[in-house]
């Protein structure tokens, strides 16, 4: 059950409307890395975790929080939004083009399909999408996933910060990157956690790692010019999960022939040996009669 508290987890109040920005907060509200996403991300989580207590109720806890801060940078926006009348900018754009400009830039939706309000996409105008949550039932997959989504929500929240001077929104913008740092944290700790339990451990998925072909599990590929990649961490010594080391193959070969191309169907055209439809010029087809169904 859900309950909605009137009040905003933190203030979220510019000092002056800003069309242009209020485009560009839109990122952080409906991109791929949006607060939207992350939200429905640890909540869908949270619904398929199968284990009662502590992490489900992490990922409720956090996937709830962020539901109020897609509730702020809304809040946000709206007043962003707010300023002259639409004919007192039209005549302002006659006498400066420079102005005129600055004023087409801003997102045209903002005017014509919310009203004044913020929408559910991105800062280029694309629609969010639940295409983009990750809620695969596995914890520790599902962790790392998470710290990353946190990792790129504060660069984005971060660039945002430094393209504006408004206090206002500089201090709601604070406020919600320290909030990606503790959701970065969180997640980390949750990781290691799991894996000191005994719920998870490297490789994800764990339960099938002994199906696996051991003897190519560890090895890297040169498969580019230069051999910079063996001089890491992951080309030479033991594996971080503790079941074997690391090898490097400087010149890697095909490990089986050039495959054989399928037979293909007549009625679908594809373009085969002999001709069109693998027909030949006296009207037989290659290997078959010519008449249909044979």
């Amino acid at each position: 059950m859900f309950f909605h508290y009137k009040g905003l987890q933190f203030e979220s109040t510019p000092e002056r409307p800003d069309p242009l920005l209020a485009m560009k907060l839109q990122e952080l509200l409906g991109g791929h890395w949006g607060e939207l996403t992350v939200a429905m991300q640890y909540l869908m989580q949270g619904w398929n975790c199968r284990i009662p207590g502590k992490y489900k109720d992490l990922l409720l806890d956090t996937g709830t929080e962020e539901l109020a801060h897609v509730e702020m940078i809304s809040n946000m926006i709206a007043k962003l939004l707010e300023g002259a009348p639409a004919e007192q900018t039209a005549r302002a754009c006659e006498d400066n083009p420079m102005l005129a400009a600055i004023v087409g830039g801003q997102n045209p939706q903002h005017s014509i399909v919310s009203g004044g309000g913020p929408v559910l996409a991105d800062s280029a105008g694309t629609p969010w999408s639940g295409k983009w949550i990750v809620a695969s039932g596995n914890l520790l997959a599902d962790f790392r996933v998470n710290a990353a989504a946190e990792g790129q929500s504060k660069i984005q929240a971060a660039r945002v910060y430094n393209m504006t001077d408004d206090p206002g929104v500089k201090k709601m913008l604070k406020f919600n990157l320290a909030r990606d740092s503790m959701h970065q944290n969180q997640w980390l700790a949750a990781i290691e956690e799991l894996k000191d339990e005994g719920l998870e451990y490297d490789p994800v998925p764990a339960g099938i790692i002994d199906e696996e072909f051991d003897e190519y599990s560890g090895q890297l590929w040169n498969l580019s010019a230069g051999s910079d990649s063996s001089q890491g961490r992951w080309a030479s010594g033991e594996r971080p999960d503790g079941r074997g080391s690391f090898s490097y193959v400087d010149s890697p070969e095909p490990l089986a022939g050039e495959p054989t191309p399928p037979s293909a169907d007549p009625y679908l055209y594809a373009t085969v040996p002999g001709g069109p439809n693998g027909q030949r010029p006296d009207g037989t087809r290659n290997g078959a009669s010519a008449s249909r169904g044979v």
